[in-house]
């Protein structure tokens, strides 16, 4: 008794742990707190796309149809991505100053996204006007991804591939002549690298499929709505213990603010289009779904993350297969050409409308998906071994298939100078 009596008087002397300050959300309630992001986003970016048209009549920085790649009869106006950008800071204001209740509480949109948002959009814009050297415009895309990398964004579902292998960010991995070398310097590294690695991939494979009118905005705004979905799953699963370092809100904000930009910005862009995204656009659009992707993982749940990229899965989709195709034919990655998904799907259906509808529905299929297995996760608690197996099988598939087109398409090549009879 006596030594029962002596813990029990320790346990009262004790100072009590801080309180946690607990908040529970709803999505009904998200939706109506973070609805004037999207209202900002939408209004801003249908009246500021024909300002930005006629700026771009002006100066003359517009696209004139070749008959090869680019389908439209009379030349264009570019600069879309401009009155993009606009909308979407627009909305991010409105995300910091007219969020209210509990939501108020949450963290908001990190400067550095901001930041990242304006490297890369001012980077497009610049090779819209000047026609920047391709490495410009990847420097560009670092600068973007080390803003990122300062908010240790994207170091959350690296950390949850390699904690498994490599134990928790606290634990030792290796000492060298003194020098003690923790996970936490590995995840560091590795984290920026792969956060690199999709900045890169993300931005240039949106930037592949905008070739017809209204696919790129059409598309993203298919994505952002499941973005949305699984953002608003988080933030009725989770338990906020700490609202000011919680990402929930931000992925909200993000998904809601993509799509109003995007909503804004398709009527002006849909078939017949009167202006283009041009690379400020296409740039921006890559760069945002990417981020908000990778803030599927901030929790130290990678499978979210490949859930995200299945949603985006056009894109990889479409570059992937560009990648493979131009290896086999043996010319530069670089190498423009008509035989994106866009273009063979035109080819089949005829028009672009019809296209474009074709492919809206394929981003829809890959929506379900990535939702489907993101609520199934969340909801269920099946293995996330289940999701890698789903995601291996659907993009092994499509680098099969790519590489079946691609052989064939080396193989009619090939035989072509013998069918020609001035050979």
């Amino acid at each position: 008794m006596r030594l029962q009596d002596a813990i029990s008087r320790i346990e009262l002397l004790s100072p009590a742990p801080p309180p946690v300050h607990e908040v529970f959300v709803n999505a009904v309630e998200m939706l109506n707190v973070y609805a004037p992001v999207f209202i900002a986003g939408f209004l801003i970016t249908l009246a500021a796309t024909p300002v930005v048209r006629r700026v771009a009549l002006i100066v003359g920085v517009i696209d004139a149809p070749d008959q090869l790649r680019k389908h439209h009869k009379a030349p264009v106006a570019y600069l879309g991505g401009f009155a993009v950008f606009i909308g979407f800071m627009a909305a991010m204001f409105v995300s910091y100053v007219a969020i209210d209740g509990e939501a108020a509480d949450l963290a908001p949109v990190p400067i550095s996204i901001l930041v990242g948002a304006t490297a890369i959009a001012l980077t497009g814009l610049a090779d819209d006007i000047w026609k920047w050297d391709a490495r410009l415009k990847i420097a560009g895309q670092l600068v973007a991804a080390a803003a990122l990398a300062s908010s240790d964004i994207g170091i959350g579902a690296v950390t949850g591939v390699l904690q498994p292998f490599l134990g928790t960010p606290e634990d030792q991995l290796f000492e060298i002549g003194g020098l003690v070398v923790s996970n936490v310097t590995l995840y560091y590294w590795v984290g920026t690298a792969f956060l690199g690695f999709v900045i890169i991939a993300g931005c240039n494979s949106a930037n592949l499929i905008d070739g017809l009118d209204g696919l790129l905005a059409g598309s993203t705004a298919i994505m952002a709505s499941g973005f949305l979905a699984i953002s608003l799953l988080l933030a009725s699963t989770l338990t906020i213990e700490d609202p000011a370092t919680s990402l929930v809100g931000v992925r909200v904000a993000l998904s809601m603010a993509l799509l109003g930009t995007m909503l804004g910005f398709l009527p002006w862009n849909f078939n017949p289009a009167v202006i283009f995204l041009g690379d400020c656009g296409s740039l921006l659009i890559g760069y945002l779904c990417v981020t908000t992707v990778l803030l599927f993982g901030e929790q130290g749940s990678p499978s979210l993350v490949v859930a995200g990229f299945i949603i985006f899965g056009l894109p990889i989709i479409d570059t992937t297969i560009a990648i493979i195709r131009r290896k086999l034919a043996g010319v530069p990655l670089n190498t423009p050409d008509a035989q994106h998904i866009h273009h063979q799907v035109k080819r089949l259906f005829g028009s672009v409308k019809s296209t474009v509808i074709a492919l809206y529905g394929l981003t829809l299929v890959f929506t379900v998906i990535g939702v489907a297995l993101a609520a199934i996760l969340m909801l269920t608690g099946t293995r996330v071994l289940v999701v890698y197996a789903i995601g291996i099988a659907f993009f092994g598939m499509v680098i099969g298939v790519a590489v079946k087109v691609a052989l064939l398409q080396r193989a009619e090549a090939a035989l072509q100078p013998q069918s020609d009879p001035a050979a």
